[in-house]
């Protein structure tokens, strides 16, 4: 497969979102390293024989993006709540798709597979588990808000 200008400008708009510095991908064909400077994105292409592997520097311990997502990290919040967090950097949606009902609402029940909201990341939509039993208590991030991985989201109150 190779890469358009406009495959390029596309990945680079992503980065442009993204807190990254840089991004290095290596396939058993090429080497593509991006680097964010003053003047915007610069890149250099190598050749390689290495298999494929992408990794973002700086970025912790970010989940890979799969169809699959494990519930969310749940942390201990305020006055007894449990905090649902952020899987991945992204956008945060609380429903569907635009003009949907939200997946859940303060007051709602929630079982720790129940999808509470999605995180957008590069276009790929991860889905947010409530990752316990509970009520929904807070609901903290605003629809289609940028949120960091680890970002508290909403909380609930465990039964």
């Amino acid at each position: 497969m190779e890469l358009t200008n406009e495959d390029v400008a596309d990945i680079l708009a992503l980065l442009d979102s993204l807190p990254y510095d840089q991004l290095d991908l290596r396939t058993s064909s090429f080497r593509l390293t991006l680097r964010r400077e003053p003047g915007g994105w610069t890149q250099a292409r190598q050749e390689t024989s290495e298999p494929e592997v992408v990794s973002v520097p700086d970025a912790g311990d970010v989940v890979p993006a799969t169809g699959s997502q494990e519930p969310g990290p749940v942390a201990p919040g305020t006055a007894g709540l449990l905090d649902v967090t952020a899987p991945l950097p992204g956008t945060f949606y609380r429903a569907p798709r635009p003009g949907a009902a939200p997946f859940t609402e303060v007051g709602q029940s929630v079982e720790p597979e129940t999808v509470v909201a999605i995180v957008e990341t590069m276009k790929l939509m991860n889905p947010v588990h409530a990752g316990t039993r509970g009520i929904v208590a807070e609901i903290l991030a605003a629809n289609a808000q940028a949120v960091t991985q680890g970002a508290t989201l909403l909380r609930v109150r465990p039964s």
